[in-house]
């Protein structure tokens, strides 16, 4: 059956094929496995947003609201870890890129299914041991786990250490993965040039995860020896040196902020030829930024230690090496922009969540620069000027990129169609909420208020309403989210094969697809988003 001339839903797909629960606990399909991931990470997104919540709740008023002062250090503890380690670096990677990078190259199935398989429940370990951490009585060091405190702290730091070091290995086995699968599974006629740039960023990203994360399992556990037995190579009291902590810690966790965008641009590239029905503008430069961004990524930690006493020329060099990764990054934002340019423009809720992302990653970026000048970091250092930064930079590009790939790609991974009205409320929802929350706390942090404080002077409080307000805001389109999204899993309409009339190579696939992603052996033939082809990509 051709899934294109009528009905997208062919008898069998990979959702029910087999339905039992042990099916799905014990499957090696890369399709299982990236809704799986999916569901974990909204879970993690959603209880890193409750923290927040709490959060932004207490600061509500100049003086203690809701909670005491240790349980606000645990609480942006428990945020930020959350946030970071369970949802941001793993949120696109391990969901979308398992979901239909192997379609993408016109694969089976990733390299090393069985391994794909250890991958998630090595998560769900790390988690566990990392909300055990939580419930016993959480951590109160922020998710950097600076030394020396996080050495001496009476609060349960081993199991969150232990939690994020085991969730390391689930990230080293993705990006292998990856990385043998697109060498060794693309599809006759899919040559190097002809590899989707999502593939590309995902590939990138790979290479990153392989490489960074074991420095950061490293010092995980070099904490926690010195937690435990006291070996004195963090703690100045024992003769150890904080610094060195910092280096190795900022030496993963810079390249760590490229694990979380580059596949958001990925993903931003995949929309934006969509819904402008256009082929890319600058194929080429777009995949040559993506290594650019990801090797400039290993050379620019410093510039998250201005302050801690390393050399001027030091803070010097590292400053100019971040300053280069905003060319490389505007070169994608160019290649975008010219892309939309002259195409023809379907404004639909991923093309919204796109033009909430670039405007996020732009005024971030922006801001970026500025701390980059270590004049300018000397003032904004530790103050909200800081976290209003990381979240336009992080939070913001990732969250729009995710919302986007989770609406561009519903109809390809559930075959059902959610309500557009509602979507489109919830992106606008969202997308002002984001900027009402985090653009007052860059004029907190410009007036001096420091980060992760429990209390503020009172004239700055018509601010922090602001922001409370704005995350207000936030919640509501989320909640929005999940309940047209639920509700489209059984009652939305059925979708067609190519809903979005994308030239994306994914939609050569049914929606949902086969067991084995295609019924026949695909060859692709034509360009990525080749849009001068006239007829619709046949579906396999």
């Amino acid at each position: 059956m051709n899934p294109s001339a009528g009905s997208s839903q062919p008898v069998i797909t990979y959702l029910n094929h087999e339905t039992t629960v042990r099916s799905w606990l014990l499957t090696r399909d890369h399709k299982r496995i990236g809704v799986m991931f999916l569901v974990l990470v909204i879970l993690a997104l959603l209880l890193g947003g409750v923290f927040a919540m709490v959060l932004r709740i207490e600061l509500l008023t100049p003086g203690p609201t809701i909670i005491s002062a240790m349980t606000y250090n645990r609480m942006f503890t428990l945020h930020g870890v959350t946030m970071v380690w369970l949802f941001m670096i793993p949120a696109i990677p391990s969901a979308f890129g398992n979901f239909v990078l192997p379609i993408m190259l016109g694969a089976k199935d990733v390299a090393f299914p069985r391994l794909n398989l250890a991958s998630v429940y090595i998560y769900v370990a790390g988690a566990g041991l990392t909300l055990f951490g939580m419930l016993w009585s959480g951590a109160d060091t922020g998710w950097t786990f600076y030394t020396p405190y996080s050495t001496t702290s009476p609060t349960a730091v081993a199991p969150i250490l232990l939690g994020v070091f085991v969730i390391g290995f689930s990230t080293i086995i993705t990006g292998l993965n990856f990385i043998t699968t697109v060498h060794t599974l693309r599809a006759p006629g899919m040559h190097w040039s002809r590899i989707p740039l999502f593939v590309w960023t995902i590939y990138g990203t790979a290479i990153i995860q392989v490489v960074a994360t074991p420095v950061l399992g490293m010092v995980l556990l070099l904490v926690l020896f010195e937690r435990v037995f006291g070996v004195g190579l963090f703690d100045p009291a024992r003769g150890g040196d904080p610094v060195l902590f910092q280096h190795m810690f900022w030496f993963y966790s810079h390249p760590a902020v490229y694990i979380m965008v580059l596949p958001a641009m990925g993903v931003i590239t995949e929309v934006v030829c969509a819904f402008s029905r256009k082929n890319i503008f600058g194929y080429k430069m777009i995949a040559a930024s993506t290594f650019g961004i990801a090797f400039v990524g290993f050379f620019s930690w410093g510039h998250h230690m201005f302050v801690s006493g390393q050399s001027t020329f030091g803070s010097g060099v590292f400053g100019v090496l971040s300053m280069l990764v905003a060319i490389f990054t505007a070169i994608k934002i160019f290649n975008w922009v010219a892309t939309m340019y002259g195409g023809s423009i379907d404004l639909r809720v991923p093309l919204l969540y796109v033009l909430g992302f670039i405007f996020l990653l732009m005024f971030g970026g922006m801001t970026g620069v500025a701390v980059a000048t270590t004049s300018l970091d000397v003032h904004w250092h530790d103050t909200y000027f800081i976290v209003a930064h990381f979240h336009y930079i992080m939070v913001g590009s990732v969250l729009m990129a995710f919302l986007a790939a989770l609406h561009y790609w519903w109809p390809k991974m559930f075959g059902r169609v959610y309500p557009e009205r509602w979507s489109f409320l919830a992106a606008s929802t969202i997308i002002f909420g984001f900027i009402v929350t985090f653009l007052p706390q860059f004029l907190l942090g410009n007036l001096g208020m420091p980060r992760r404080y429990y209390q503020y002077p009172a004239e700055l409080q018509w601010l922090n309403v602001l922001s409370t307000a704005g995350a207000s805001l936030l919640a509501f389109g989320f909640v929005l989210i999940g309940v047209y999204l639920l509700w489209s899993l059984r009652y939305g309409p059925v979708s067609t094969a190519n809903p979005w009339g994308s030239k994306g190579y994914e939609w050569h696939s049914g929606s949902p697809p086969a067991p084995h992603n295609f019924t026949e052996a695909p060859r692709f033939e034509r360009e990525v988003h080749d849009y001068t082809v006239p007829e619709a990509p046949r579906v396999y």
